[in-house]
């Protein structure tokens, strides 16, 4: 059996994972480490959970700690990461491997003041953690160097450009030194993620543990067919009748996880969003309540997801199937973690019956379908033969046309028109200022790590 000695980690690196309590290497560290020591480029398709960024951090602090540069730090690791609470779990982790170690470290995202996280840059670091936005902004004043990098990862690859980070990603690699060693982790491997790869990799490695070659063993899943007005109720009556402590909630919109946290709490269960639209210190907030305790149910979208890596999670529940199958698999991968067992329940209604068959042809099953609760509806069934995908309504178009009334729409334009020029006194300016459209705050619909 393999353990992290045999990978050739040193005796401080030992120390640490120990005190981690790790004592074997998941299959993405057991094939990334060796390589990595080498000084090889290394290419990995794996999710959150799987130990990837031990797989990475582990063979930075000992390739950093052969030899100490003379002089005032500089970042010699640079670590790209969609969203901030994933920056700062990476950085957490760092934290914990380089306890034995003569390392600085910082992690930074928008969202919050930059001057703490400029003074840190100022006294010099050696690896930094960051997402794009805030850092072409620190670059652009000034506060950062990235010319001396000898390591840079691109974590969570596939979401980066779900977020519309590939400009950023672009102009973040025309600043780094060409000698360096690279690592582009993804949980999906799409024509975009392996253009990408190609643009910047060298002879890179492969370590392939896609969700396919993922074990799910330990994850009981079950699948509910109801009405979507049904789904809360069943929600209800799941988290009650099972006594749920520590369970992840999916919807597939940022509204809808906050209607969802309402309705539990009139329900008397504690519960918190954490989505794109929610604060730093909200989303931390929420997170560090999940951690404790004191939280007992988090409801999340895909985004915010990638940054919730929790132990001890028994629960699952995709209130809202996604569109994506993979997005199910990173899902549930989020309960049965350190050899735990878990449950993940599904709720599907008619319009998402499709989304269902992505799902199943992706992990190669059927989920077993749980038909015993009071809302079981077998309109939401999957028909023989069906595609994946979004299924459609009787005219043949997509469910949820954009403007379901559009006389009352037509006629509120006319009222207001009719407002203002009552209001205006005809004034042709007070039209025009009525008219304008509001200004969007460019910087934040840039940056999207502030999601």
């Amino acid at each position: 059996m393999t353990d992290f000695q045999s990978l050739g980690l040193s005796e401080t690196l030992l120390r640490a994972v120990t005190s981690e309590g790790y004592t074997s290497p998941t299959p993405v560290q057991e094939q990334s480490i060796p390589p990595l020591l080498e000084g090889r480029d290394v290419l990995g398709v794996a999710q959150t959970g799987t130990g990837k960024t031990a797989a990475f951090a582990l063979p930075v602090l000992q390739i950093m700690g052969r030899k100490r540069p003379q002089g005032k730090r500089h970042i010699r690791a640079l670590i790209l990461s969609p969203t901030r609470e994933l920056a700062a779990q990476i950085d957490e982790r760092f934290a914990a491997y380089s306890e034995h170690m003569d390392i600085r470290h910082r992690v930074i995202f928008g969202g919050v003041k930059q001057n703490p996280q400029v003074r840190a840059l100022q006294k010099g670091l050696d690896i930094l953690v960051a997402t794009p936005g805030r850092l072409l902004d620190l670059i652009g004043q000034g506060y950062v160097d990235i010319t001396q990098v000898e390591f840079f990862v691109l974590d969570e690859a596939d979401r980066m450009l779900d977020m519309g980070f590939i400009r950023d990603i672009e102009k973040v690699l025309k600043l780094l030194p060409k000698k360096r060693q690279n690592l582009l982790f993804s949980a999906t491997m799409p024509k975009s993620i392996a253009k990408l790869a190609g643009s910047f990799l060298n002879n890179a490695v492969m370590v392939d543990v896609s969700p396919k070659e993922m074990t799910v063993d330990r994850i009981e899943q079950r699948i509910m067919f109801l009405r979507k007005a049904d789904k809360r109720r069943l929600l209800v009556q799941l988290i009650k009748d099972e006594r749920v402590k520590c369970g992840i909630v999916f919807t597939r919109t940022k509204h809808g996880a906050n209607r969802l946290v309402k309705q539990l709490d009139q329900s008397n269960i504690a519960a918190a969003a954490i989505h794109g639209n929610k604060s730093q210190g909200a989303r931390t907030r929420a997170l560090a309540g999940f951690k404790d305790g004191s939280i007992p149910i988090l409801v999340a979208t895909d985004i915010a997801s990638r940054g919730i890596d929790v132990d001890g999670i028994t629960h699952v529940f995709n209130y809202d199937l996604p569109n994506e199958p993979e997005s199910y698999v990173h899902r549930i991968g989020r309960t049965a973690r350190a050899g735990r067992s878990g449950i993940a329940y599904a709720f599907c209604d008619d319009t998402e019956s499709g989304y269902l068959v992505g799902i199943q042809q992706l992990i190669g099953k059927e989920i077993p379908v749980e038909s015993s609760h009071p809302f079981h509806f077998i309109g939401a069934i999957p028909k023989p033969g069906q595609k994946p995908g979004k299924i459609k309504d009787k005219s043949g178009t997509k469910q949820r046309p954009r403007n379901r009334k559009p006389n009352n729409n037509r006629n509120r334009q006319n009222s207001s028109q009719n407002d203002n020029r009552s209001s205006g006194g005809g004034n042709p300016n007070n039209q025009r200022r009525h008219n304008r459209p509001k200004r969007r705050n460019s910087d934040n619909r840039r940056r999207g790590d502030n999601r």
